[in-house]
């Protein structure tokens, strides 16, 4: 038996489209905040670049919010530009709703395996170190180095490889025919 851990290497692309030379890809890259206050009221911004032509937006994270209801740790972590919070913020479902974009986890993760054992057949659990959608099918042609045709005929498991998931599961790898 194997195992397999898939971790995060980087934070996913945005799909957010550009508004100046319309690329489909902005990053988070430096990971900075902006913090804005208006009487007592605050708006935080995440600024995010354009992968193609640098220009920089503003991904709403707190809009008019008072000052007390942040905290102050809270607060410190914005204006510190802390990397932890720029992750949370990113990976955070109702932060991409409100501003209309998705992740583009393309080249975002990758497997750590261990070498292929010789005997037939054999299993391998994989599991998520990180909170990374991938497609089984996808996930296992990278770490056998194969085709993903050869992974539909050799691959034995228990959840469907053409659908997303990011919970740990396990397969069962055929000898070739």
């Amino acid at each position: 038996m194997l195992r397999w851990t898939v971790r995060m290497v980087r934070l996913p692309l945005l799909a957010l489209r550009c508004l100046d030379c319309r690329a489909g890809a902005a990053t988070a890259g430096d990971g900075r905040f902006r913090v804005n206050a208006n009487g007592r009221l605050l708006d935080v911004w995440l600024l995010v670049r354009c992968v193609r032509c640098d220009r920089t937006s503003k991904i709403t994270v707190h809009e008019r919010v008072p000052v007390r209801s942040l905290g102050a740790a809270r607060l410190r972590a914005y204006e510190n530009n802390d990397e932890a919070l720029v992750a949370r913020v990113v990976l955070d479902p109702a932060v991409a709703r409100r501003n209309r974009f998705a992740l583009d986890w393309g080249g975002a993760w990758e497997p750590e395996s261990q070498a292929v054992e010789t005997a037939w057949p054999y299993r391998v659990d994989v599991g998520f170190a990180d909170p990374v959608p991938v497609r089984p099918e996808q996930l296992i042609a990278q770490g056998l180095g194969i085709g993903r045709g050869e992974v539909r005929r050799r691959i034995k498991c228990g959840i469907p490889l053409g659908r997303t998931t990011s919970t740990d599961f396990s397969f069962v790898v055929m000898p070739a025919a």
